[in-house]
């Protein structure tokens, strides 16, 4: 089988969030794929096969699959775009999120996204400590949306990890400031999905958009993800749809052997 590993939202290597693309000819089982995606140890392993003009895609962490994930899509558009099927601009996914088109224009790689904005709850007692610092908001969709005052805050939070597995709340939480010299900055921590701190989260977008875009009153906005990797990304609000935009880079190519 052959696979892929792209850095999404970055224009070299060693940045943005690398991704693993399998490109299959059938359905792997379910435990295969997971099995692989632990081997792999990236924070997404896709799983791309092509139906007709469109093509199914899954997405798996090390430790489960999920239901969206933006760069893992991103990184599949490049792989199909410049080595499955060359050249072409627009793919359509069908996922467990429903349907997902990227268009590519020259090297930008644009994703159309579902909106999921985040419900305001009261602040938790214990994020304070999780976090290590108090926020000035707390949301809940997906994964527990936390809102600090500064882009400083968020550049040098330090969460507990170990205090992050015990919250009942959220899959994964997303931390996000205004920002200095973009429109907004986040981090984003999954340790529940065995990824301490991932480095571009393009899901994350379907909240951070939509929050922000409010909060701004911007339609079209300038984000970086400030994990020790970075990413820039490009963001529009666009109806009941999101979409973010960015650059991808090939790492490294090679052949999965499972006989």
């Amino acid at each position: 089988m052959r696979y892929y590993v792209v850095d999404a939202f970055a224009d070299e290597i060693f940045k943005g969030n690398p991704a693993g693309v399998c490109v299959l000819n059938e359905w792997l089982k379910d435990d295969i794929m997971q099995k692989i995606a632990a081997e792999n140890n990236l924070s997404e392993t896709a799983f791309v096969l092509k139906k007709g003009n469109e093509y199914e895609l899954r997405w798996f962490t090390p430790k489960a699959e999920i239901d969206l994930c933006g760069h893992a899509t991103m990184g599949t558009a490049y792989v199909i775009s410049n080595y499955i099927d060359i050249g072409i601009e627009k793919m359509i996914f069908n996922t467990r999120s429903g349907i997902l088109e990227v268009k590519r224009k020259a090297d930008l790689y644009e994703m159309d996204l579902p909106l999921r904005e985040p419900e305001k709850i009261p602040l938790l007692e214990t994020i304070s400590d999780v976090i290590g610092i108090k926020p000035i908001e707390l949301y809940l969709s997906r994964d527990l949306f936390v809102v600090l005052e500064t882009e400083y805050q968020v550049k040098n939070l330090s969460p507990d990890f170990s205090k992050v597995l015990r919250l009942d709340k959220g899959l994964g939480i997303i931390v996000t400031a205004k920002g200095n010299d973009v429109d907004f900055v986040s981090r984003c921590f999954y340790p529940k999905l065995g990824v301490n701190e991932d480095p571009v989260t393009g899901s994350a977008y379907s909240n951070l958009i939509p929050f922000w875009s409010k909060r701004l009153s911007k339609d079209k906005m300038i984000s970086k993800q400030l994990s020790k990797r970075g990413g820039l990304l490009y963001c529009e609000m666009a109806g009941d749809r999101v979409k973010v935009s960015g650059k991808a880079v090939l790492y490294m190519t090679g052949n999965i052997n499972l006989n």
